[in-house]
C-alpha cells in the first residue's frame, strides 16, 4: 500500500512539473510574440519616419531644382493663356468645421515665401472667383462647389509693370493683392521704380473676361533701395499692399516700410502708412501711420471704423482699429512702430542690436508714448493675414506662420473678445467671406480653401 501511495505521489510531481514546464513555456511564447509585436511596432514606425523624412527631403530638392523653372514655366502659362484644372479634397477642422480644398493644378507654380508652389489673391465679380497669382497668372469659374470646371484665364498685360527682370531678383518682389471694385479692377505691387529701388504701386484697368490693360493709379516717386539706404537692412516682405473700398470715389491702401523702419514715422513718407486715394483723380492723403507691414484691411460700415492687421518683427503681430472720422482729421492716428511694438529686433536685444534699439526701442507700451494701442499684439507671431467681418462684431483672420484662423468678437466697448483659434494646416495668405461661406487661398499647395459657416 504504501508502495502504491509512492508511486501516486511521484506520478503527482511529474505531471505538475510537465504542467508547470508547459505553462512556463506558454508564458516565454506570449512574452517573446509581444517582444515580437513591439520590435515590429518600431521597425514600422521607424519606417514611416523614414518615407516622412524621405518625402520631405524629395520635396526640398525638388523646390530646389524646381523653382527657376517653375518661374518660367508659369509665366509661359500665362502667355498661352491655358485653362486650370481643379482637384478637389476635403478636410475636417476644429470645432465641427469642414474645408473644402480645390488645388490649383496647373499655373500657380512660384511663390512669395518659397519658390514652389505659387501665391495666389481672391475676389469677386458678380457669381464669379477669381483669383490671381503673385505673378500675374488672373483667371476666374463660376461658383466653386466642385471640381469639374477650370478655370479659364483672362489675358492681361500685368508683366508690363513687374515682370521677369524683378521676379527673378528675388521671390518677395511680386503682385501683392487684388481688389473688384465698380467693375474695375485694382493689383497692387512691389515697383521697381529705378535699378534696385522700390515702393509698393497700384494699377487698374476696367473688368473684361477676355482681356485687361491695366494702368498707374499710384505710383510714388519716392522709392527704398535695396542696398544704399539708411539702415542697410532690406526687405520686400514688409511692403504691404491691401487694397479696399472706402466709397465710390475712394480705396484705402496699405504700405510697409521695406524695413526701413524710420519711415514709418515720417509724415513725409507714404511708407509704412495707410492711405486714402481717389480713384477719380489719382489725390491721396495719409489717414494713419506708425506701420510696419500691414497685411489685412476691412472697413466696417456699419461701425464706421477700419481694422488693420499688421505684421510685427520677432512677435507683436497687431490688431489695430482705427476710427474712419478721427483718421480724416488734421492729426493722423500713429500706431508706434518702431518706437512701440510688443515684439523684439530679429536676435533679441543682444550686444549686435545696441545700436538697432537706441534707434528704434520697440517700448512694449504704446500709449505711455502717445501712440495708438493696438487691439491686439500676438506673442509669439502669428504671420499674421486678411481679416474680414461675418456677423455683426463678429470677424475672421488668417495666419500665415501658425496655418490657422481666428474668430473673434469686439464687445459694445471695442475690445476683442472671444478668440477662437481653428488650424487650417497651410499657409493662409488671403481671406475673404461671401454667402455665408470663408475663401482662403492656401499657400503650401496653391488651393483655394472654402468653409461653410451655416
Amino acid at each position: 500500500m504504501k508502495k502504491n501511495t509512492n508511486i501516486a505521489i511521484m506520478l503527482l510531481i511529474t505531471i505538475v512539473l510537465i504542467l508547470g514546464s508547459l505553462n512556463f513555456s506558454n508564458t516565454i511564447s506570449q512574452q517573446e510574440q509581444t517582444i515580437l509585436e513591439q520590435e515590429q511596432t518600431i521597425l514600422e514606425q521607424e519606417q514611416t519616419i523614414y518615407l516622412r523624412d524621405q518625402k520631405i527631403r524629395q520635396q526640398e530638392e525638388f523646390q530646389d531644382s524646381f523653382g527657376p523653372f517653375a518661374l518660367s514655366l508659369e509665366l509661359y502659362r500665362k502667355e498661352i493663356a491655358s485653362d486650370i484644372e481643379v482637384n478637389k479634397t476635403v478636410i475636417n477642422l476644429s470645432d465641427n468645421l469642414i474645408m473644402e480644398k480645390f488645388v490649383l493644378l496647373s499655373g500657380f507654380y512660384f511663390g512669395i515665401n518659397t519658390q514652389y508652389p505659387g501665391s495666389g489673391f481672391i475676389d469677386f465679380h458678380e457669381d464669379n472667383i477669381i483669383v490671381l497669382s503673385s505673378r500675374g497668372v488672373l483667371a476666374f469659374r463660376e461658383e466653386i462647389n466642385d471640381d469639374k470646371d477650370s478655370f479659364k484665364q483672362i489675358k492681361n498685360n500685368i508683366n508690363e509693370f513687374i515682370g521677369l527682370k524683378q521676379f527673378q531678383k528675388k521671390n518677395w518682389f511680386s503682385i501683392k493683392d487684388i481688389l473688384i471694385f465698380n467693375n474695375q479692377v485694382f493689383i497692387s505691387y512691389t515697383e521697381e521704380i529705378k535699378e534696385d529701388c522700390w515702393n509698393t504701386s497700384i494699377v487698374y484697368g476696367n473688368m473684361d473676361y477676355e482681356n485687361i490693360q491695366f494702368k498707374r493709379l499710384f505710383s510714388p516717386k519716392e522709392c527704398v533701395h535695396s542696398a544704399n539706404n539708411v539702415d542697410k537692412q532690406f526687405n520686400a516682405l514688409q511692403s504691404g499692399g491691401k487694397i479696399i473700398s472706402l466709397d465710390n470715389n475712394h480705396i484705402l491702401f496699405s504700405t510697409g516700410e521695406y524695413r526701413s523702419r524710420y519711415l514709418a514715422q515720417d509724415k513725409q513718407s507714404v511708407n509704412g502708412k495707410l492711405i486714402r486715394i481717389n480713384i477719380s483723380n489719382n489725390d491721396y492723403e495719409i489717414i494713419s501711420m506708425g506701420h510696419r507691414n500691414p497685411q489685412g484691411l476691412y472697413f466696417d460700415k456699419n461701425n464706421n471704423f477700419i481694422l488693420e492687421t499688421e505684421h510685427g518683427p520677432q512677435g507683436g503681430d497687431e490688431i489695430n482699429l482705427i476710427n474712419i472720422n478721427n483718421s480724416l482729421q488734421n492729426e493722423i492716428p500713429n500706431y508706434g512702430w518702431p518706437i512701440s511694438s510688443a515684439g523684439e529686433h530679429y536676435g533679441g536685444r543682444s550686444e549686435e542690436n545696441t545700436i538697432l534699439y537706441e534707434k528704434y526701442p520697440l517700448h512694449n507700451s504704446h500709449s505711455e508714448y502717445g501712440f495708438k494701442d493696438p487691439l491686439k499684439s500676438f506673442v509669439p507671431s502669428i504671420g499674421i493675414s486678411e481679416i474680414v467681418k461675418i456677423a455683426p462684431n463678429k470677424y475672421v483672420l488668417g495666419s500665415l506662420k501658425d496655418k490657422s484662423i481666428y474668430f473673434f468678437e469686439l464687445s459694445d466697448q471695442k475690445e476683442l473678445i472671444n478668440l477662437v483659434r481653428v488650424e487650417v494646416f497651410e499657409r493662409i495668405r488671403d481671406l475673404k467671406f461671401k454667402n455665408n461661406q470663408l475663401f482662403l487661398f492656401l499657400e503650401n499647395t496653391a488651393s483655394i480653401g472654402v468653409i461653410n459657416l451655416d
